[in-house]
């Protein structure tokens, strides 16, 4: 029996409006409970988090038994290539198509904005990890997402208040020409200037530069005390040498605003030690976090980067609110989660907030000497512990309408 037009039409608008939901929006608690992963998996951040980030995310689920409740645990993956557009096309057709429940975003604050457009729009949990930008939780910010690991506002208040405070009062930035670039500058900068310091100059440098001569002689030229680093993964580490022969190193001190171990090791200490940064998490802090870091090592062959450990913690914290809920359901989930103290080898005390930054402490860590490490990887030494309340936007500094 053939359908009329209009019999289609009329069959379509009755199921709307008895609710019957497209695979987009429904989540029917039937069938498995699906993770999606778009981060950076071949390019100059592939180190920090990249593959070792994947195998973090399946190793929560392995750690969970693979199912929760009789459903089964998939994760998806996806090299976003450091482009916006990439991340967020890749994202909405997991939504539509997988009918996916929780997204986590990788490295890179524009593929992560744009993701999170992406969550809002269908109303599922996004949770980024390794994206900077402070705008996800303050005037971008969204029910659905939740900042997970650190942010420029945190990186600024610890390494540019610790560096400011020391003595550098003149900064001169060299700064990723993309969102996370620009907001690190900006949060740093009000940092310096509300600790007596002053800004006199900075250059923009694409992402990926292969040559940074041209920026380090602006650098030099500007007569600055130190050089903060805006950047981050390969970038940062062509700087850092680049700097070293340059000899901007005589006269400048360099800040690395955003720094991981992985740079740390491929620079060597002796091109880094006694550099300041600020991080989330470090592998030998706590005896948890050195178990877990050897399985990596294990794996790897070298230890993980903060981000890595993130990947894990934030997945085992969905996938735990899921079992605690027994439910995929987004905003029941994001509840759970906003109620729980998160308890791991990555946080001793984190709380997700209404504005969606999960507060923990920060790390204010220095770069040992080749005499002061004491066996390999063994990098950094704490010079301050900075508690999550003070590290991160307060409730006056905040223009999230979610928190206001």
């Amino acid at each position: 029996m053939k359908l009329s037009r209009l019999t289609v039409v009329l069959s379509a608008t009755f199921a709307v409006a008895m609710g019957v939901a497209s695979p987009a929006s429904a989540q029917t608690n039937t069938g498995p409970i699906t993770i999606g992963f778009v981060t950076d998996l071949s390019g100059l951040y592939a180190d920090i988090d990249g593959p070792g980030g994947l195998e973090t995310i399946k190793w929560a689920v392995a750690d969970m038994g693979g199912s929760i409740n009789g459903r089964k645990i998939e994760v998806l993956s996806a090299d976003h290539q450091n482009k916006p557009d990439i991340a967020a096309t890749k994202a909405r057709e997991w939504f539509d198509q997988q009918n996916m429940d929780m997204l986590i975003g990788g490295t890179n604050s524009g593929t992560s904005l744009a993701m999170a457009k992406v969550a809002a729009e269908k109303k599922r949990l996004f949770i980024s990890i390794g994206a900077g930008s402070s705008a996800l939780t303050n005037e971008q910010c969204s029910p659905y997402t939740i900042h997970y690991a650190y942010d420029t506002v945190a990186l600024a208040k610890g390494t540019g208040g610790a560096v400011t405070k020391g003595g550098g009062k003149t900064w001169f930035f060299l700064t990723a020409d993309y969102a996370f670039g620009t907001a690190l500058q900006n949060d740093t900068s009000t940092v310096v200037k509300a600790n007596g310091g002053t800004v006199v100059g900075s250059v923009r440098h694409p992402l990926g530069a292969s040559d940074f001569s041209s920026f380090l002689l602006q650098a030099q030229a500007s007569k600055a005390q130190i050089l903060g680093l805006a950047d981050a993964g390969g970038d940062t580490i062509n700087a850092i040498k680049a700097a070293n022969e340059f000899g901007i190193t005589k006269t400048m001190k360099l800040a690395g605003l955003l720094m991981f171990i992985n740079d740390v090791h491929s620079l060597g200490l002796p091109a880094t030690q006694g550099m300041y940064l600020t991080d989330s998490w470090y592998w030998n802090q706590t005896p948890e976090a050195r178990e877990w870091s050897r399985r990596f090592f294990d794996r790897f062959k070298r230890m993980p980067s903060s981000l890595q450990a993130a990947d894990y913690s934030a997945t085992m914290q969905y996938l735990m609110a899921v079992k605690a809920v027994n439910s995929t359901d987004t905003d029941k989930v994001i509840a759970q989660l906003k109620k729980t103290t998160i308890h791991d080898m990555y946080t001793a005390h984190g709380t997700v907030r209404a504005d969606g930054s999960m507060i923990h402490d920060m790390y204010l860590m220095q770069v040992k000497s080749e005499s002061e490490s004491k066996e390999p990887w063994d990098y950094y030494k704490v010079v301050e512990t900075v508690k999550g309340d003070a590290a991160f936007t307060t409730k006056a500094e905040s223009t999230c309408a979610l928190w206001k």
